[in-house]
């Protein structure tokens, strides 16, 4: 768990911090907070349904299973130690949802990364502000430093082709006979580079169950979460070609 969380955080940071041989950089990072937040947070939420939900009767057990599996999920190890897709549904789903987002930019971790994230929460608080104080002025900040507009428009940009394109594989998967448990979280799971999805992909499961042509629809999805989607999706315009 120690090393899987190390490597969620951005390698650039551990740079920093050898270099000026102090953990400010770390510590006082604002997307490193959230992510080390997030993952307490997101192991106490499980511990307490695993226990309430009667999973698992141990406190010391419930919080070791919950700790590791949130770990291994929202840094894309993908790792299992159980099959946890048994458990109560809000489990399965929020690890998964996890390892869409929770590691940090520059970290091993897949995923639309943190920054990201948080990124589009700022944005969003500030356009309801906007609508109570039409004429406010409100930057967006990160820490200390003052984000330009085209940061915001590329960061909206690529979520949009994010969520396209796990909507359009997702479809193509379905078409092919796939059950929705399945193909949904088959293509999350891959195009994030988590490991395993749900339903027949789950833990306990694999991908050897699917067909050439499901295999080759989440090859791709593969290589466009790895290579953060932009730098795929470009070969396939015709201004790209012409240059």
């Amino acid at each position: 768990m120690l090393f899987m969380a190390l490597s969620g955080i951005s390698f650039l940071r551990y740079f920093v911090v050898l270099r000026s041989l102090s953990l400010k950089p770390i510590s006082s990072d604002y997307e490193i907070r959230a992510y080390l937040s997030l993952l307490t947070t997101a192991s106490i939420v499980v511990t307490l349904i695993l226990i309430i939900e009667d999973v698992e009767s141990d406190w010391g057990r419930a919080l070791r299973l919950a700790s590791f599996h949130v770990v291994s999920l929202a840094t894309t190890t993908g790792y299992a130690s159980t099959d946890y897709a048994v458990w109560p549904s809000f489990i399965p789903a929020l690890l998964l949802v996890l390892g869409c987002f929770a590691s940090c930019a520059g970290s091993t971790g897949g995923g639309i990364k943190m920054i990201r994230v948080l990124l589009l929460i700022k944005q969003a608080r500030r356009e309801l502000v906007r609508i109570i104080h039409p004429r406010v002025v409100n930057p967006i900040t990160m820490g200390q430093q003052t984000l330009p507009a085209n940061v915001l428009t590329a960061v909206l940009g690529f979520m949009l082709i994010y969520g396209v394109s796990t909507l359009a594989l997702s479809f193509v998967l379905l078409l092919t006979g796939l059950d929705y448990v399945t193909a949904v979280s088959a293509v999350v799971a891959t195009l994030n580079n988590i490991g395993p999805g749900l339903g027949a992909v789950g833990p306990a499961g694999n991908f050897g169950e699917l067909n050439g042509l499901q295999l080759h629809v989440l090859s791709f999805a593969m290589l466009l979460g790895r290579l953060e989607l932009l730098s795929v999706l470009v070969l396939f315009t015709a201004a790209f070609w012409r240059r």
